[in-house]
């Protein structure tokens, strides 16, 4: 007589059939390195503690990941998680199968992440004394699983060679986002994931993105000096271009240092939180390499150009890295920084072209460009304000101070205007144009821009740099074509 089974037992049958699914964290589940992540924090906000690090380091990497675990607390909620892979696992969680956190982090990290997406059976880390990756983690797990169904078998995910040794005894293999060494490891070993959950962009297209080759155009204000003073010669352009590189290599490298100091809030940011780094797209490692390169680059360089440049090419260096480390989170000092950087920039120009910076060109710069920084910060607010969003950027203001920074803007652009003005009647002007008396067709031109550029950010429709928004801009750019041919009209 055939026995009849009711459908919760038929469940029931099903789901201790499943086997267990285990997964790696870093670089797998989270598409970055957790440890990387906690020691930009740890450099961030406490970076004497970083002093400690060569010490700690020498009693083990389990030791070491457990140091930085406990000095720092990673926001966990707003990791880089491999959706594809998420999405995966909470629909097997659904099914009833046990899932396993196995990783080579310290489990108390591990155990944060777990409690955060609440679908894991259990979680496997480094205990400080053990670091459980390779081998130590396949002991560990088989142990674990002993008692469950299958003889312990189980399925594993991972993305790196330190998880070869599971994934050659997993009855299933899947990977995500896998490193070359994995593939050619899995490739020698004759194992085929049976799944794959890649989710990263191209490294190359990561890595351009990351160095913001569209900010080099601030960089162009190198050749103003030489330009205004209408000396166009051959070489004096060729030591600005040479100039140009080399601003632009720091540039960059300082960009990725300043991404990798804020990886954590960039995260949060809803749209800073799809750079490269934040997103997990490029790791910290990887950042650090690069952002090494180029400065070297840029610093031999400017070395080459030796003389003024060079000073002037380090003190660029020491002000973005105080910026990007603590200026930037201090109101009012981080704009007139911000507007600093753009004078800067024209003084290294004249260093290198041995072209003098009129004392007009120096106050309307200055007037400007803190104008330009200040309707930087004051867009980042009255988003926030708009949005409903709650102020987290650490930048030192509140969404009260918004219509403060718009009377120190606005006023600080038509005192660049006034500058431009009274220039234009100067003995100055007659030397260098034939009809100056045209050049007031510009302050027109100046008036429209300015004014546009804070009233679009009055209505939160000013959502990136203003100056690279000047070069997206269809009105911006025929504006800045009217002011050339005006200025070449005068001549």
């Amino acid at each position: 007589m055939s026995q009849i089974v009711s459908q919760p037992e038929l469940r029931s049958q099903s789901i201790q059939s499943l086997r267990p699914l285990c997964v790696d964290l870093d670089g797998t589940l989270v598409k970055s390195d957790t440890l990387v992540d906690s020691l930009l924090v740890l450099l961030r906000t406490k970076p004497l503690q970083v002093l400690r690090l060569p010490i700690v380091v020498l009693k083990g990497k389990a030791a070491f990941k457990a140091f930085v675990t406990s000095s720092v607390s990673l926001d966990v909620v707003h990791l880089p998680y491999n959706r594809t892979l998420l999405q995966y696992l909470q629909a097997e969680h659904a099914r009833g199968r046990g899932l396993y956190l196995a990783t080579g982090a310290d489990e108390r990290l591990a155990q944060r992440v777990a409690d955060h997406l609440g679908i894991f059976t259990d979680v496997l880390g480094s205990d400080g004394a053990t670091n459980l990756t390779g081998n130590k983690k396949l002991n560990s797990l088989k142990a674990r699983l002993s008692s469950c169904a299958d003889s312990g078998a189980f399925d594993y995910v991972g993305n790196d060679t330190p998880d070869l040794p599971l994934l050659a005894e997993a009855t299933e293999p899947m990977v995500a986002n896998p490193s070359a060494g994995l593939r050619m490891g899995m490739k020698s070993r004759g194992i085929h994931p049976v799944q794959s959950f890649n989710e990263t962009r191209p490294p190359l297209e990561s890595l351009i993105k990351a160095a913001r080759p569209h900010q080099w155009a601030k960089n162009l204000l190198i050749f103003l000096p030489v330009l205004l003073s209408h000396t166009l010669y051959p070489a004096k352009l060729l030591a600005g271009l040479a100039a140009f590189c080399c601003f632009s290599l720091t540039a960059s490298s300082t960009y990725m240092f300043n991404d990798l100091l804020d990886i954590e809030a960039d995260r949060r940011h809803p749209r800073k939180q799809f750079r490269p780094f934040a997103s997990g797209d490029l790791s910290g490692l990887t950042g650090f390499a690069t952002a090494a390169i180029l400065l070297i680059l840029g610093l031999i360089g400017g070395s080459v150009l030796g003389g003024r440049f060079f000073i002037w090419l380090l003190v660029y260096l020491a002000t973005t890295v105080s910026y990007s480390w603590y200026l930037k989170r201090v109101a009012l000092v981080d704009v007139l920084v911000l507007s600093g950087l753009y004078t800067l920039r024209m003084q290294a120009g004249s260093a290198a072209t041995d072209t003098p910076i009129s004392h007009w060109l120096a106050g309307l710069s200055i007037f400007l460009f803190l104008s330009l920084a200040v309707v930087k910060r004051f867009a980042e607010l009255e988003n926030l304000r708009l949005s409903g969003a709650p102020l987290k950027n650490g930048r030192g203001y509140l969404i009260s101070d918004t219509e403060q920074l718009r009377a120190f803007g606005t006023a600080s652009g038509y005192a660049a205007v006034v500058i431009f003005a009274i220039y234009i009647s100067a003995s100055d002007v007659t030397t260098l144009y034939r009809h100056p008396s045209t050049l007031w067709l510009i302050v027109p031109l100046i008036i429209l821009w300015i004014s546009r550029i804070w009233l679009l950010a009055s209505r939160g429709e000013l959502n990136e740099d203003p100056v690279v928004f000047a070069l997206t801009d269809r009105l911006s750019l025929l504006i800045g074509v009217a002011v050339a041919a005006v200025a070449f009209a005068a001549l």
